[in-house]
């Protein structure tokens, strides 16, 4: 290992790239917070150590293709490197010297200035420009070559060319879970730098390029031909912010097609899977990025996949990413060779006019050819890195269903629904769906329809586990995505999977659910409205009075439970009913009666807008009109002029017990239609408000 060189020596007559099997710019804040905090704290007498900087030389026949490269490798000797490790460090003083060259043009004393006219103490921004970001050949200065970016087309680099360093005529840029970190350590700088000039004035600029480029210090390793680089970056990269498994798997990848020898593979074959993997991952990365504001966990999306491709097992959670580099994308699998009969492919024989009575000649051909074969087929690799590629795209589409061209309005709306209720387990199994040919739109629409169903008779109404019958799904899963299970085999799954929710004479059991609300009502007094499935179930109740109607009054979005809730769920008949208002019909009724009203479903009311906690105690017939303050200010809407199921209850002309057990029987009746199951006689449907009495209830 080398001395300890500065960012100066580092960067001298090199040019830095980033190979392929890397991954992109993973630092988040945390970690540009440290590299600014030792770089402001930093004494100016002082050295920082800054870490390894692990590189290997790029051989010629690789940057001879490099075009924009070439002329300074040739005509000025620059060494060309690929970076093994440290490239995280390496971008990051990129991106902070190119916000510091921006804060110095924008200076008032330089504006309207050429680079070489600008002076940051006694440095030149030509020169510094030339030794960090970027060098132009002249004399014509079309080709620019940057000192640091990625080794092949990726959309990495065109963003770092054109939206860090600002290169023009960017033209549409493809941008990922990568970009986006690019893109926030631009604006961390470029805030910071701006903060600290206004509190120290020009002067530290100056300073702070000095410290980072002559006090910033690294172990500069250049790894031998003798070793392997894959396996050096698998290593190294266990340092600092570890590789995600998606990361590993790539670079485990492209190592694998290094190691098929020229007589198994050929070379052209080997550079073309290689670049199916690049794309593979460039196109992962670019859905699982694609909503910036909630970009997609890559391990997740991973695991899904591995859960659709190969047989699942349940081994412990992180079984998925030890079976594919540990067993099926091993080395040793690679290096390990079978015998392969080829005497069953078939033979053909050129017709001729020239007949011929020798069966030995006739037949010598059918001797049994054996040849030497990788264990793992190099089209094994290639099959799966292009199912990778394609089921990107599917999983971003089941996040993100709204105002989505790829799905149909039917699909769109049924999405949004499982992400409502909470998809769970199903994720991979409504993926394989899409990513498999056989399974036609309306079989997408059928399953995607009985999986709700069963979610929330299962999970929401029955109270079973998160997990149960996981394994079966996730085994049909690779089944359906194969074509070896239908749509009509995973319905039937459902459909035996929900038979112990139903009693013999086909009603619904709702002992479960109903032991389940009575403890809510026991440890809290909330009853129904401790019920996690409520704010679901009442927009699609909702959606069901909107129909009716045309138009929505109320979007899920500011539906769900919150600290900036748009959305509220009121209690008509109040938790604290202390007005005089409320004591008709509610006289007759013992304390613990209230309280079975007060949290029974048919009590329970979305408000379509923010409402004051004290406004709760008003009398019914307040809650149903405007409310305005002293000056005429509207305090809150009224439920006549809120969403249908406001307008529905402000319908009636009082609230009192009666037209709770109305309503909550009429909300059962709709449960029963859009859910398809049957609750039983008006008086199973009381019992399960909990509006027949308390005793006989489990509270188990």
């Amino acid at each position: 290992m080398n001395e300890l060189q500065s960012l100066e020596d580092v960067y001298n007559k090199k040019i830095f790239r980033i190979p392929d099997y890397q991954r992109g710019y993973a630092w988040g804040e945390k970690q540009l917070i440290d590299f600014w905090d030792d770089l402001i704290s930093l004494d100016g007498n002082r050295l920082h150590y800054t870490g390894v900087l692990s590189i290997k030389v790029v051989p010629e026949e690789k940057w001879q293709s490099w075009d924009d490269e070439r002329w300074l490798i040739e005509k000025r000797r620059f060494f060309p490197y690929s970076i093994v490790d440290g490239q995280q460090r390496l971008t990051t003083t990129s991106i902070f010297l190119q916000c510091l060259v921006e804060a110095i043009v924008k200076l008032p004393e330089n504006v309207g200035l050429k680079d070489d006219e600008i002076y940051l103490g006694s440095y030149n921004l030509k020169e510094i420009k030339e030794k960090f970001i970027v060098v132009s050949q002249p004399p014509l200065h079309a080709i620019k070559t940057y000192k640091f970016g990625y080794e092949v087309d990726n959309p990495s680099f065109e963003f770092l060319r054109h939206k860090v360093y600002n290169e023009p005529n960017a033209g549409k840029i493809d941008e990922t879970f990568y970009t986006l970190n690019l893109e926030n350590a631009k604006s961390f700088f470029q805030e910071n730098i701006n903060v600290i000039l206004d509190e120290s004035g020009t002067d530290i600029l100056e300073e702070l390029y000095v410290k980072l480029t002559q006090k910033f210090m690294f172990n500069l390793y250049d790894i031998g031909d003798d070793f392997d680089v894959f396996v050096a970056f698998e290593t190294m990269n266990n340092r600092g912010k570890k590789l995600s498994d998606l990361e590993l798997l790539k670079n485990r990848l492209i190592y694998l097609t290094s190691l098929y020898s020229d007589t198994e593979v050929k070379e052209n074959d080997r550079n073309a899977i290689r670049k199916n993997i690049n794309q593979a991952w460039r196109e992962v990365y670019y859905q699982l990025g694609r909503n910036k504001l909630n970009p997609l966990n890559d391990d997740e999306f991973l695991r899904a996949h591995w859960v659709m491709y190969f047989k699942y097992s349940r081994k412990k959670g992180d079984d998925y990413i030890r079976f594919l580099l540990d067993e099926y994308f091993s080395p040793k699998k690679v290096l390990e060779k079978v015998e392969v009969k080829v005497d069953s492919l078939a033979k053909i024989k050129e017709q001729t006019e020239i007949d011929t009575d020798d069966e030995d000649e006739a037949f010598m051909d059918d001797e049994p050819i054996i040849v030497m074969t990788s264990k793992l087929q190099i089209k094994e690799i290639n099959d799966y890195v292009l199912s990778l590629k394609s089921a990107a795209k599917h999983w971003y589409n089941t996040f993100n269903p709204e105002d989505n061209n790829d799905l149909s309005q039917k699909e769109s709306v049924l999405l949004d629904k499982l992400n409502r209720i909470g998809i769970g387990y199903f994720r991979p199994l409504v993926m394989a769906a899409f990513c498999s040919s056989s399974v036609s739109e309306n079989d997408r629409i059928t399953l995607l329809n009985n999986i709700e169903r069963f979610i929330f008779v299962v999970f929401r109404l029955s109270r079973a586990m998160s997990n149960y019958r996981n394994s079966s799904y996730f085994n049909v899963t690779r089944e359906l995505y194969n074509g070896q299970k239908s749509v009509n085999d995973v319905l039937n799954l459902l459909k035996d999977d929900l038979k112990w929710t139903t009693q013999e004479n086909g009603n619904y059991k709702y002992s479960y659910f109903k032991d389940y609300i009575y403890r809510k009502f026991k440890s809290g007094g909330t009853g129904f409205y401790g019920w996690n499935g409520l704010r679901y179930f009442l927009f699609e109740y909702e959606e069901e009075l909107m129909q009716r109607r045309n138009q929505p009054k109320i979007s899920w979005k500011y539906f769900v439970k919150s600290a900036k809730d748009k959305v509220s769920i009121e209690h008509v008949y109040p938790q604290t009913a202390t007005a005089d208002c409320w004591h008709i019909g509610y006289e007759d009724l013992s304390d613990e009666r209230k309280k079975y009203y007060n949290g029974s479903l048919g009590n329970l009311l979305p408000l379509s807008s923010s409402i004051n906690s004290s406004l709760q105690n008003d009398c019914f017939k307040v809650k149903k009109n405007v409310k305005k303050d002293d000056k005429g200010k509207v305090i809150r809407s009224g439920y006549s002029n809120g969403s249908y199921s406001e307008q529905e209850v402000a319908a009636e002309p009082q609230w009192g017990p009666e037209e709770i057990e109305k309503r909550g029987l009429k909300l059962l009746a709709f449960m029963e239609l859009r859910w398809q199951i049957n609750l039983g006689s008006d008086e199973d449907k009381k019992d399960l408000l909990h509006l027949l009495g308390t005793t006989g209830l489990n509270e188990n």
